[in-house]
C-alpha cells in the first residue's frame, strides 16, 4: 500500500471510529498542550476569545500578545495582559462549587481526590485561549447585559463591573459561550439559575453556530471522543433542562477501571492525608507513586492522621 494510501485509509478511520483514536487529555496542563498544538494552532492570526487580539505562540502553550491588533490597553496587570492563558469559559471555581470534594480543601484536593472534576478541568471543549488579564478580571463573575458600564480595555468590546460580579463578553462570541455553557451543565450534571438560563439561550438564538465554532468542535471531539450536542443541534436548551450526567458517569466508571494496586491494601496519599480504599473509591488507582503511603485497614490509616476520600461511595 503506498504511503498516501495509508495516510487516507487512517483519516477515514479516524473519521469513522473518532473514539477509538481520541486520547482525551487526563490533566489541565495536557489539555492546555493538546489545544495549542491541536485546537488552536493555526488560529494565533484570528484572534483572542475575547478581544480578538493576535498572539505569537511560546511554549508548548503560551503566547505573547500583539496589543496593537486589536487596540488592546492594559487596564492593571502589565504582565497578564501580555500574554494568552487559557480560559475555563464555565470556571472552574463554578463547576468545583458543586463537587464534595471542593468543600474538603478546595481546587487543589479535588485535582487530586475527584476523577469528575478532573474530567471537567481538562475538558477541551470549555477551553479558549484568552488575554490573561482579560482572563483575570473576569474571574468566576456571571454573565449578563452591561449597557451602561465603559470599556476598560481600550478598544477590546469586553465590560466587566466588578461591584456586580458580572461580565458581558463581544457579541461574537456570546453564542459560543451559551452552547459551552450548555455543554459543561448536561454533561456534568450542573445547575443553573434561571436567570443565567434565560441570558444563554437568547445568546444562542441570537449568535448561530459560525464556521470555526463547528471546526473547532470537529478538531476537539477527535481528541474527546465526543462533541458538543449544542453545537451540532443534536440537542437544545430550554429552561430547567434535564441533564444527561453523561460525563460524570464516564469519568467514574473510567476511574473504577484504573489499575488497582498489586497488594490490594489501602492506599494513603502522603500530601494530602487522604486514604483511599481498593473498591468503591474511584481515585485509588490516580495516587502518584512517590506519594504512596500503604495501610493494613482503615484504623491504621486514621492513626497516622488520614481521613477517608470524599468521593469513596
Amino acid at each position: 500500500m503506498s504511503r498516501s494510501c495509508r495516510t487516507l485509509a487512517l483519516c477515514l478511520f479516524a473519521f469513522l471510529f473518532p473514539s477509538i483514536l481520541s486520547a482525551a487529555p487526563a490533566t489541565f496542563e495536557s489539555a492546555k498542550t493538546l489545544a495549542r498544538q491541536q485546537v488552536y494552532h493555526d488560529r494565533n492570526d484570528h484572534g483572542s476569545f475575547y478581544c480578538g487580539c493576535s498572539w505569537e505562540w511560546v511554549g508548548r502553550s503560551g503566547g505573547v500578545v500583539d496589543a496593537a491588533s486589536c487596540g488592546y490597553r492594559t487596564r492593571a496587570q502589565p504582565n497578564r495582559a501580555a500574554r494568552i492563558e487559557w480560559e475555563h469559559i464555565v470556571p472552574a471555581s463554578l463547576f468545583g462549587q458543586q463537587r464534595q470534594c471542593w468543600q474538603q480543601g478546595g481546587r487543589s484536593n479535588c485535582k487530586k481526590t475527584d476523577p469528575v472534576f478532573s474530567a471537567m478541568e481538562a475538558d477541551l471543549h470549555n477551553l479558549t485561549p484568552a488575554i490573561g488579564e482579560t482572563n483575570a478580571d473576569r474571574s468566576n463573575f456571571r454573565f449578563g447585559m452591561l449597557p451602561g458600564t465603559p470599556y476598560q480595555h481600550g478598544q477590546c468590546d469586553f465590560k466587566v463591573a466588578f461591584s456586580e460580579r458580572t461580565v458581558e463578553p463581544r457579541n461574537e462570541v456570546k453564542g459560543q459561550i451559551a452552547r459551552v455553557w450548555f455543554y459543561m451543565h448536561d454533561h456534568y450534571d450542573l445547575t443553573m439559575s434561571s436567570q443565567q438560563q434565560r441570558l444563554l439561550m437568547a445568546w444562542d438564538r441570537q449568535q448561530p453556530v459560525s464556521i470555526w465554532e463547528q471546526e473547532r468542535n470537529q478538531r476537539i471531539s477527535r481528541l474527546m471522543g465526543h462533541d458538543n450536542p449544542f453545537v451540532t443541534g443534536a440537542r437544545q436548551w430550554t429552561l430547567n433542562h434535564h441533564n444527561s450526567g453523561a460525563g460524570v458517569v464516564a469519568s467514574t466508571r473510567s476511574a473504577e477501571r484504573a489499575p488497582a494496586s498489586a497488594d490490594n491494601r489501602i492506599i494513603g496519599n502522603r500530601n494530602s492525608k487522604v486514604y483511599h480504599l481498593p473498591q468503591g473509591c474511584p481515585s485509588y488507582g490516580q495516587v502518584s507513586a512517590r506519594n504512596i503511603q500503604r495501610f493494613n485497614s482503615e484504623a491504621e490509616a486514621q492513626q497516622q492522621g488520614y481521613r477517608k476520600a470524599g468521593n469513596c461511595r
